[in-house]
């Protein structure tokens, strides 16, 4: 592959690449570059959000760079103001590790985890908290090293970024501790290219991320070492084709989730996200994607064969074809022919001294509803049915309660009555 098609290659999906220049300069080296890019495990389990930024590390190993996979333990304790009103909630490092155990488990279904010239997995507690540091060779992150890395920047050029000048703009504060967190991140690449001899060329984040990539590369020149590339991409909606997909609101698309469950998700996104999805979550060729969304734009496809394409693309990727199979199968004989999935969860049902089942509780128990008021609501507004029959009442007498619990459109319970509690 030339210079030429390599750069055509990562510039795929991308929002912006800082330079452009800079980056054939590197290609032209003929070495293998250090890509980085970081994750702050806030939450457990990676979705297809992250795989934005993970395909395109895996297309830079492809090439024949190294990645760094950085996993930010020590961030995620302060938390990345970008896009956010107001101050996240603080986390503790329990949380935040057993989080971050997800992601190292899951990575290695986009990434060559197996190379160690092309994989490095990293956290950057390391240089900030000094954990592992004997092994690492990172100095240690002391009240000095503190007053250096603050002198490099200004609080003035901190509060340029969108984020602060909107939150003090509408009368919310603006912690020190937010602050701070553009200078970590741009330090990581610091630490990185010290443990690279001298190199971290290229840094990966979402367009949300642009402000704290560029710090890091004034932070690289202020540390006399050449800056890195910046390469943002384009923010996932969730389901709720609004949003930024994100696992706290709900909108997601776990790649560890079964794969009917990771079929169905797909199938109910809206569809102006059809071509954003093929373009940022599959290999589908550009020309075949630009011919979809030609054919979408004049009604010449069905959205929902569209659709059903690409959920049957990623389950394949992230299970396998004979999972995808099942998954549309299933799927079309739920929503098309209106008849329950082959399979679904068991609930053995008790009763209380009236001989009633408690509904509210139940959806509840069965993570189908968040809240007894959420569960209220499904009840009155006909969300509820069993054996296709729509559930209003709170409570059904034990006896009539065996069958096929349905909530929403994709949710199944087989139900099985016990023994009455006296």
């Amino acid at each position: 592959m030339t210079l030429a098609e390599q750069l055509e290659c990562l510039r795929r999906g991308t929002a912006e690449i800082i330079t452009e220049a800079e980056l054939f300069s590197k290609l032209e080296q003929y070495r293998p570059l250090v890509i980085k890019a970081g994750f702050d495990p806030t939450a457990p389990d990676l979705h297809l959000g992250h795989t934005v930024l993970l395909r395109k590390l895996r297309q830079f190993q492809d090439l024949g760079h190294k990645v760094i996979f950085l996993i930010g333990d020590a961030t995620a304790l302060v938390g990345d103001p970008s896009g956010q009103s107001k101050m996240r909630k603080r986390m503790t490092w329990d949380e935040v590790e057993g989080n971050a155990d997800t992601y190292v488990n899951q990575v290695g279904k986009i990434l060559d985890v197996r190379d160690p010239a092309k994989f490095q997995m990293v956290r950057n507690s390391r240089w900030f908290v000094g954990a592992d540091r004997s092994r690492g060779g990172f100095p240690p992150f002391t009240f000095e090293t503190l007053v250096d890395l603050t002198s490099r920047y200004t609080v003035a050029r901190l509060l340029e970024r969108d984020d602060f000048q909107k939150r003090m703009k509408a009368g919310q504060e603006v912690s020190m501790l937010e602050l701070f967190y553009p200078l970590m991140q741009g330090y990581d690449s610091v630490q990185i290219a010290q443990g690279h001899n001298g190199h971290c060329d290229v840094e990966l984040g979402g367009t949300d991320q642009k402000f704290n990539l560029l710090v890091g590369r004034d932070l690289q020149r202020s540390y006399g070492q050449e800056p890195q590339v910046v390469i943002t991409m384009p923010l996932l909606e969730g389901t709720d084709g609004v949003q930024k997909m994100s696992k706290s609101l709900g909108n997601h698309i776990g790649i560890n989730e079964p794969p009917g469950e990771m079929f169905g998700k797909l199938m109910s996104i809206p569809d102006t996200l059809i071509v954003k999805y093929f373009t940022l979550l599959t290999d589908v060729e550009t020309s075949r994607i630009a011919e979809l969304e030609r054919q979408l734009n004049e009604r010449a496809v069905n959205p929902r064969d569209a659709k059903a394409d690409l959920a049957v693309e990623l389950v394949t990727r992230y299970h396998d074809a004979a999972a995808a199979r099942q998954a549309k199968a299933e799927f079309f004989k739920v929503f098309s022919q209106r008849q329950p999935p082959s399979e679904m969860p068991a609930v053995t049902l008790t009763a209380g001294p009236d001989g009633a089942v408690n509904l509210v509780e139940l959806l509840v128990a069965q993570g189908l509803s968040k809240t007894k008021n959420d569960a209220r609501r499904l009840l009155r507004q006909g969300g509820v049915k069993l054996n296709g029959t729509v559930l209003t009442r709170p409570s059904l007498p034990l006896a009539e309660s065996a069958g096929v619990l349905q909530v929403g459109s994709r949710h199944f319970r087989k139900l099985l009555p016990a023994l009455r509690l006296h």
